[in-house]
């Protein structure tokens, strides 16, 4: 098989190292990709969000399948383009990706068929959101950008001058472009995070393994929320208890209304979850893989990848039994310094090679480009070191111990990714 992948992403690096593991694929390509990904695929200068073009090359190149990884095109409608034009593309169509392009949309979803999640309200107008926090909010309280802001469009609040401030930069400034123009105001729910990945068909879901995130930028959970400092799988908080909780009152549930309202969700739904005193509650969904929780599951993943996004996309996922090795998994973040706001990019990367080839260690291309031969940083997020080990601790250890052999200039990462978890904090 021919596949392309859609993305430039630490999230693509790690799907295209997953795919290259298939003995059914002949040639990957990605559009447009970055310097790790160009060691397995040959890398297409097309944008993710050029569809026509995309599709144009898919048949030029008799592609067998196209995998996107990123939101913005499944949120933009990238696979009602692939089909219309016969390819075969898997990922949700535009209405069903609503369920992460819209959060306005999905709490809605929730509250309509009884699926856990926080109390909330939800504002266009940004006059009656702020007389809604003047009179009827208590805090803490989370405000969201309705639409996509690259994770980083939710602000928590501990007071009123801090909500109108955060209102400001939402709905005013538009700090998250057109995220803003609608935005919800939830309830602060408190608890331990966890992430839980299904593949769906529309009408069936298979559950990855389960991973936990780090999302502020600074160690102990300080700084700006960013799209992802860190990773680790299994989550230990995630017992069967909980397991089974959420697979009867909010997985299937999920699967099941987006059908019912005529948005068959085929694809990746990543569930963000609260593990709250009164249950687990949906925080969030994505209509994809995450990023970096892509870069500690697919390691894990003993499945041939390509079988699994078939059978969603033919409707036979019940016959698919989804494996995963024992061993957990750590993935730490190298960002440029000064991210999630500002930073310099082209700065020289050494010591890859180190990483390179090593036995359960991976160093996952996240903003990277190549410049007169050198690999150089192109992004905040700039590399995601990986290692699995027979425990969090071991895999930590593997992981941060690959972290001191790669280095630029002005690097930063967080320095206790798995560490309370280890603890039993």
């Amino acid at each position: 098989m021919k596949i392309l992948i859609v993305g430039s992403g630490g999230r693509e690096h790690a799907l295209a190292w997953k795919i290259s593991q298939s003995s059914r694929v002949e040639k990957i390509y990605c559009a447009p990709g970055n310097a790790g990904i160009a060691e397995l695929a040959e890398c297409v200068p097309i944008g993710a969000m050029e569809f026509e073009k995309l599709a144009d090359f898919a048949c030029e190149k008799k592609i067998d399948l196209t995998v996107v990884g990123m939101d913005d095109p499944l949120v933009g409608g990238i696979v009602d383009v692939f089909r219309a034009r016969g390819l075969r593309v898997f990922g949700p169509e535009k209405k069903a990706a609503t369920l992460e392009g819209s959060k306005a949309f999905s709490k809605d979803l929730m509250k309509k068929y009884h699926i856990p999640t926080a109390a909330y309200e939800t504002f266009s107008d940004q006059e009656a959101a702020i007389e809604y926090l003047k009179t009827k909010a208590s805090f803490p309280i989370v405000l969201k950008a309705s639409g996509l802001a690259l994770g980083k469009g939710v602000l928590i609040c501990r007071n009123l001058e801090e909500a109108l401030r955060g209102a400001e930069e939402i709905m005013g400034e538009r700090k998250f472009g057109d995220a803003g123009s609608q935005m919800v105001i939830e309830e602060f729910m408190t608890g331990h995070e966890v992430s839980v990945l299904t593949f769906c068909d529309g009408k069936t879901f298979r559950e990855m393994s389960s991973s936990q995130d780090y999302k502020r930028a600074g160690d102990n959970d300080t700084g700006l929320n960013t799209g992802g400092m860190g990773n680790i799988s299994p989550s230990p908080f995630y017992t069967d208890e909980v397991r089974a909780f959420c697979e009867e009152k909010i997985f299937q549930p999920t699967v099941d209304a987006m059908r019912a309202e005529g948005r068959a969700f085929v694809g990746v739904i990543f569930f963000g979850l609260m593990l709250t005193k009164d249950g687990p509650k949906v925080l969030e969904y994505n209509c994809r893989f995450g990023d970096p929780e892509a870069q500690v599951i697919l390691p894990r993943m003993e499945n041939d990848i390509v079988d699994v996004f078939e059978a969603c996309i033919d409707g036979r996922l019940d016959q698919v039994e989804l494996k995963f090795r024992d061993e957990a998994a750590v993935c730490v973040i190298l960002a440029s310094g000064g991210y999630p706001v500002k930073y310099r990019k082209g700065l020289p990367i050494s010591g890859l090679e180190h990483v390179r080839g090593k036995e359960g260690c991976w160093c996952f291309h996240s903003g990277t480009a190549k410049k007169d031969g050198q690999v150089v940083t192109n992004g905040g997020r700039v590399l995601g070191i990986t290692a699995l080990g027979k425990d969090l601790k071991e895999a930590r250890e593997r992981a941060y111990k690959a972290v001191s052999e790669v280095s630029f200039e002005d690097e930063m990462y967080r320095r206790d990714i798995g560490k309370k978890e280890i603890m039993g904090e």
